[in-house]
């Protein structure tokens, strides 16, 4: 029998346990053992689960069993999140988190405490939810030179998004609505600016070009300043308006990656991904492009991906998977300011300013107020704000 323990008995937690109830034949068929949850820790009682015999609140039991092989983190955070996982490393058990926080801030560390006491630190869960993606980025897409990472990585600022655009209602009220519904915490902060996106598109850059990325060193701009005129002009360009985390490989061989709301062709996969569905495009030199689609959180979906690594780490218990990367080189990262993109501009200047300015621009059908620049850099629109050139929006634009 293989006895795991699960860290935090939350959302995902309780997940986590369900779905190993849920469908342990199938897991079993699989493992060829069954797969049982030994112990809950929490700082909480759940006097009417039908787990509340398992919980604990002394961490150091779970570390002290030699019966424990796999510990799954489900606490969040880098507090002591961190001391449990790096502890129960060196105690000789495999680690299995969702924990997005943590992998992009110390996955790196935590990666190389996992191969020096050959056990495995697995994270399928930390970005797309339930949407199998970090595996068939590392095995299945091996082959490949892996070109750009484009995605949708939140669903909660999707919903938002679909929404003002489908009622035409404002940020603030769309919030509310998904607060209501559950899709959006009561502090909103890592979603709606960006910083849930910045950690995902931190670990699948890590990934897919080899080297740590700290999410300190992306440019992250989230959705609370999207305005009902903003949705208005995506519209009129015949676009939808989407939050994407994005990196892609240089000819000079390096990586820009970046957080930002972007208007996107109509044409392409990721236009039409609405609500709170995930997508992932990634483009390899071989493959050419793949599109991952489903729901990027929820009890039972995110559950589903952390019981998948469950299974990895009892059938590997004696060998390590090969997943993992290298140390942060900030000269491999391209500085984004210094990107050339295409902007969708909203501005209170007269045509004849914006010509000076700007050149030759593609105005929106029906806008006097708003075009699209040719291939033009960040540091070059900051600097016409110092300046004191009218920009209202300036978002980027996905061809």
């Amino acid at each position: 029998m293989a006895n795991i323990a699960i860290l935090g008995f939350g959302t995902v937690g309780s997940g986590v346990a369900e779905v190993l109830d849920m469908n342990q034949a199938e897991i079993r068929r699989r493992t060829e053992e069954p797969v049982a949850v030994k112990y809950i820790l929490d700082t909480r009682e759940f006097p009417d689960s039908p787990y509340a015999h398992l919980v604990i609140h002394d961490f150091s039991v779970i570390e002290q069993d030699p019966e424990v092989s796999v510990v799954v983190e489900c606490i969040g955070g880098c507090g002591v999140a961190l001391d449990f996982t790096s502890r129960a490393l060196k105690a000789g058990k495999h680690v299995v988190t969702s924990n997005k926080a943590l992998v992009a801030a110390h996955g790196l560390e935590l990666l190389e405490l996992a191969r020096q006491n050959n056990r495995n630190f697995l994270f399928e869960a930390s970005v797309g939810g339930g949407i199998p993606l970090l595996r068939p980025l590392s095995f299945c897409l091996a082959g490949n030179r892996i070109e750009e990472i484009c995605g949708i990585l939140n669903g909660t600022t999707n919903y938002i998004l679909t929404k003002m655009i489908h009622e035409n209602r404002n940020f603030d009220d769309m919030l509310r609505r998904a607060q209501e519904k559950g899709y959006a915490e009561a502090d909103p902060t890592a979603d709606v600016e960006g910083l849930d996106a910045c950690r995902k598109i931190c670990i699948l850059a890590a990934l897919a070009f080899g080297r740590h990325v700290y999410p300190e060193q992306v440019y992250t701009c989230g959705i609370s300043g999207i305005t009902t005129e903003d949705v208005a002009c995506a519209e009129a360009a015949g676009m939808a308006l989407k939050l994407l985390g994005r990196t892609f490989r240089q000819e000079d061989g390096r990586f820009v990656i970046y957080v930002s709301p972007h208007l996107v062709l109509s044409d392409r996969p990721l236009a039409s991904v609405d609500g709170v569905f995930n997508a992932v495009l990634i483009r390899g030199n071989a493959v050419g492009e793949v599109m991952f689609y489903g729901r990027g959180a929820g009890k039972l979906p995110t559950a589903s991906a952390v019981v998948g690594d469950v299974v990895d780490c009892v059938l590997h218990n004696d060998k390590r998977r090969s997943l993992g990367w290298g140390e942060s080189r900030p000269a491999d990262l391209a500085d984004f300011s210094q990107v050339p993109l295409r902007w969708m501009i909203r501005t209170r200047a007269a045509s004849g300013a914006v010509g000076a300015v700007f050149g030759q621009v593609e105005y929106l059908p029906g806008r006097k107020d708003a075009f699209l620049t040719a291939p033009m850099t960040k540091a070059a629109l900051d600097g016409l704000r110092e300046k004191g050139f009218s920009l209202l929006s300036a978002i980027p634009v996905l061809s």
